[in-house]
């Protein structure tokens, strides 16, 4: 039934396609949404155009729907997996963000930091907010800048040493 349009789709008539997809959607996003994914009209509209891009790949014309569901299905396995990875991701952030929590910082000070900061030439700023700010090592900073690993030291030495002295600190 499916093979004389899965032809003429993958002659490039769009219509014959469409027809296709008008015949399989509803099946497919029920399958889907029966099957537990609450993206089921996502993965399914991910289904059609992984289909549509890739006909030449389907052996047996009249195995279209059973090509399009296996399709949908891997879609919607590979859907599941990015969302727990993300949510790991989340939880794992959540949990070092609270990890970090320390007592808000007085605006007035944040205020002269900030403007401490800006005082400093822009490579010695970058070196210091990284390595003092976000608790990078040296040589990470040296990568991620590409500055040779002793520049990297002696400006956030540098850095510290004009901080202090700018916020009122010893030197």
């Amino acid at each position: 039934m499916d093979a004389p349009l899965v032809r003429a789709a993958r002659g490039g008539s769009q219509p014959a396609f469409a027809r296709l997809v008008a015949m399989h959607e509803r099946s497919l996003r029920g399958f889907l949404g029966k099957s537990g994914f609450r993206d089921a009209d996502d993965i399914a509209q991910e289904a059609f155009l992984a289909a549509w891009s890739g006909l030449e790949r389907l052996r047996d014309d009249d195995g279209f729907r059973s090509w399009l569901f296996g399709i949908a299905w891997r879609k919607a396995l590979d859907a599941n997996r990015s969302a727990r990875r993300a949510a790991r991701r989340d939880e794992a952030w959540r949990e070092d963000q609270e990890g970090e929590t320390a007592a808000p910082a007085d605006p007035a000070d944040r205020m002269a930091l900030q403007a401490a900061l800006a005082g400093l030439p822009p490579d010695q700023r970058a070196c210091v907010t990284l390595s003092l700010g976000q608790g990078w090592s040296h040589g990470e900073v040296s990568e991620a800048l590409g500055l040779p690993l002793g520049t990297v030291k002696s400006h956030v030495t540098r850095g510290r040493e004009r901080l202090l002295a700018v916020l009122g600190g010893v030197s």
